[in-house]
């Protein structure tokens, strides 16, 4: 019997043998690349029920995708046997870190146990994977704890198959196991408990403290204190971008945010992401924390390190950001974390358990119940995704925001884990190293390469760089968004994609971004699009949300109005040089970009001018909706969806001083409406009832529920995210499935 799937470093091998013991069959089993091999001999009733089993009782973190049988002599044996792991051709899935257990919890709670307070202290159920594996197959020597050897009772508890930490790879206790220690200038190490003193004594006192975790470095300071917040965020860099925050339990997550069922799940569930919650008025949180936004990013801890940061009085709620400047990727080597966090951290809480490859927190929030992906990494990377149609051996390069890239062959694909903007040399060469280190893990190898169309995007030119030969495949931006969804979902046939997001290069060059297509697998049909505006100055224009707003007006044909926020946002010879832009199409790249549509309805009600970070201010403008059921009007006139009437109607309501969140309501009422009218004119002249939701604009929570709610209404079916992200970072699938697709 082969098991293909999750199934090495999970605890497999010791549930087959306790099952194959408690139905007396004898035999053996073993890792492979190729997955667990196993071989019974009993009677008929007990193999058949052996075979029934390994899939319905599999372990908690196992996760079975085949199951291939082959009947063989029987030899006569009367022991159940664990073989060594064997070397080889094939491929077995690698299980991501997860969160520490209930068991070892407990343990690590009893002052009887040899694990009490232990940092490290994991199982087969729980613990690092993904960051500390070297190679395959997953053992030992293979991971980064090779070089911790076992201690007696470490080597007992690792060697007895009826033991929960049998042949846990990340095994360790104070005796043999990694230890924490504690840097700061000028001053002596410290180790353990005296390390974990100095790093509690630091965080009450309004220090930042870089602490090592599963897969990399976070910088860490007390939530409440608005003065250590904004020294961190001006160390950082990081202009107005949330942070994210990590509550003691889940009682100090309720008293800072509201928390549904669904949300409770995911906050307390073997991943432990970051969930987006809706901040509670009044919470104890500093306000620097998140400026300008209703929500908290907000996770539990999800190492024994976390936990002995809650353990003594103090911060209930610490800020956990990435420890790297903005824009860089996380910091995973201690000597390295030295050097590039100088500056940012006043000390540095690590350890002498090496990270492999580097994984940042996941981000993910709830939408109707529905869990919606917005950063997928640590406790969902490197878990493959199961194909609708199967592929070629293929790498997609993804996109240059927020990168992911995906390798695919046969019916799998594994997206990699956040990478980030690729817009430095330190992320390219994070990008490489994570590329040959899930080559390795998968054992694919590329045949062909695929990429965003954009040519000067950094992911494509590194693609045509190492093509060595190989063809390099461009696929256009929005259709590669309607793809991804469809992908995840495993749908085969026609949609209705609606693809909103910031920006992606158009097939006649200019910046799309409102796009309604005809697509499938093959190829796409752009019906309808935002009706192109002015971009001034490009990147200028996406930072500043007053220009694009009076980008906007001037398209439209309406007024420069000196009351209106946009105007009173920009000085006289600011004005004054972007109306001469907009009349003489200076540096004005046309767009249909929904994202810069929400820019400047952010602006016109007064909202956000500036933006410090991406979607800043259609973030902000979300923020503020209302439960208002009013709406404003887009006109569709041909192919164009043109947002005149929806611009004269905020700058009424502006001007009649309506507030903001009214204003936001009406205008995301007004999309969610002008989306079903769209879709209703394709499926009358089609016959198309499935419509796919992708881009980035589909983070947003506000529009996500109506759009899916008047459309399901409409008698559609609605295909949108759930298992990879509606932004840039999902782009690889759907690359990856436009190009690489088998075709029969």
């Amino acid at each position: 019997m082969l098991v293909t799937g999750v199934v090495q470093g999970v605890g497999f091998r010791p549930f087959v043998y306790a099952l194959a013991r408690e139905l007396g069959l004898s035999g053996e089993v073993g890792n492979t690349p190729a997955g667990v091999v196993a071989e019974v001999e009993g009677s008929d009733a007990a193999v058949a029920a052996f075979a029934r089993r390994v899939l319905s009782d599999a372990p908690p973190l196992a996760v079975v995708s085949t199951v291939t049988e082959e009947y063989v002599s029987p030899v006569g044996g009367t022991e159940f046997v664990i073989l060594d792991s064997t070397g080889g051709p094939g491929r077995t899935l690698v299980a991501p870190d997860v969160a520490t257990c209930a068991d070892c919890l407990a343990e690590f709670a009893d002052p009887s146990d040899r694990r009490y307070r232990h940092p490290f202290i994991s199982c087969t159920n729980c613990g690092p994977r993904f960051t500390i594996i070297t190679g395959l197959p997953y053992d030992r020597p293979a991971t980064t704890m090779a070089g911790f050897p076992l201690c007696p009772d470490c080597a007992r508890e690792y060697a007895d198959p009826d033991d929960r930490r049998f042949h846990a790879q990340p095994i360790a206790c104070p005796a043999c196991g990694p230890r924490l220690q504690l840097v700061q200038p000028g001053l002596e190490t410290e180790y353990d408990e005296d390390a974990l003193a100095v790093a509690h004594g630091l965080l009450v006192n309004g220090g930042i403290l870089a602490v090592k975790g599963l897969g990399g470095f976070h910088l860490v300071c007390d939530a409440g204190d608005q003065a250590v917040v904004t020294t961190l965020r001006k160390r950082k860099d990081r202009g107005d971008k949330p942070f994210a925050v990590m509550a003691a339990d889940l009682d100090a997550a309720r008293r800072i945010a509201w928390i549904d069922a669904a949300e409770e799940e995911l906050l307390t569930g073997i991943q432990h992401p970051i969930v987006l919650l809706r901040r509670k008025a009044g919470a104890a949180v500093a306000e620097a924390v998140a400026p300008g936004n209703p929500d908290l990013g907000v996770m539990l801890p999800y190492t024994p390190i976390h936990q002995l940061l809650f353990d003594q009085p103090g911060p209930c709620v610490l800020v956990m950001t990435s420890g790297n400047l903005s824009g860089e990727p996380i910091v995973t080597d201690d000597d390295e974390a030295l050097s590039r966090l100088v500056g940012l951290a006043d000390a540095w809480l690590g350890h002498d358990r090496p990270i492999h490859v580097p994984c940042d927190d996941s981000v993910v929030r709830i939408v109707d119940k529905i869990e919606l992906p917005v950063r997928r990494s640590r406790g969902y990377a490197p878990f493959p995704i199961d194909l609708p149609v199967p592929v070629r051996p293929a790498l997609a390069v993804g996109g240059d925001l927020k990168n992911t890239f995906c390798l695919g062959d046969g019916q799998y694909a594994w997206l990699s884990a956040h990478v980030g903007d690729m817009d430095d040399l330190a992320t390219l060469e994070a990008f490489e190293r994570a590329e040959q280190h899930l080559e390795e893990l998968t054992g694919v190898r590329p045949e062909v390469l695929v990429t965003d169309k954009h040519p000067s995007y950094r992911s494509r030119q590194w693609a045509q760089l190492n093509a060595a030969g190989r063809p390099v495949i461009g696929v256009q931006h929005h259709h590669a968004h309607v793809a991804s969804v469809m992908a995840e979902h495993r749908h085969q046939g026609d949609v209705i994609g609606f693809a909103f997001d910031g920006t992606g290069y158009g097939d006649d060059g200019a910046v799309w971004g409102g796009e309604v297509l005809l697509a499938d697998y093959d190829g796409f049909e752009r019906v309808a699009h935002l009706k192109y505006v002015p971009l001034p100055g490009g990147d200028a224009g996406v930072r500043n949300p007053c220009r694009m707003a009076l980008s906007h007006l001037w398209a439209a044909g309406l007024a420069w109005d000196p009351r209106l926020p946009s105007v009173r946002a920009c000085a006289k010879a600011e004005l004054q040089l972007l109306w001469a832009q907009l009349e003489r199409d200076i540096a004005c790249a046309p767009t249909s970009s929904m994202g810069r549509l929400f820019d400047a309805v952010s602006s016109l009600a007064g909202v956000c001018h500036r933006a410090g970070y991406e979607a800043q201010a259609a973030i902000e403008l979300e923020g503020l909706a209302s439960e208002d059921r009013g709406a404003y009007e887009f006109a569709i006139t041909g192919e164009e969806i043109d947002p005149a009437p929806v611009l004269a109607g905020v700058v009424r309501d502006v001007l009649a001083g309506v507030e903001p969140g009214v204003v936001s309501a009406r205008f995301h009422r007004a999309l969610a409406e002008v989306m079903v009218t769209l879709a209703e004119r394709v499926r009358a002249g089609r016959g198309l009832s499935t419509v796919a939701l992708s881009g980035g604009v589909f983070v947003n929570r506000v529009l996500l529920s109506a759009t899916t709610a008047a459309l399901a209404a409409a008698g559609f079916t609605v295909l949108r995210h759930r298992r990879v992200p509606a932004t840039d970072a999902g782009l690889a699938l759907g690359q990856l499935a436009v190009a690489a697709r088998v075709r029969s």
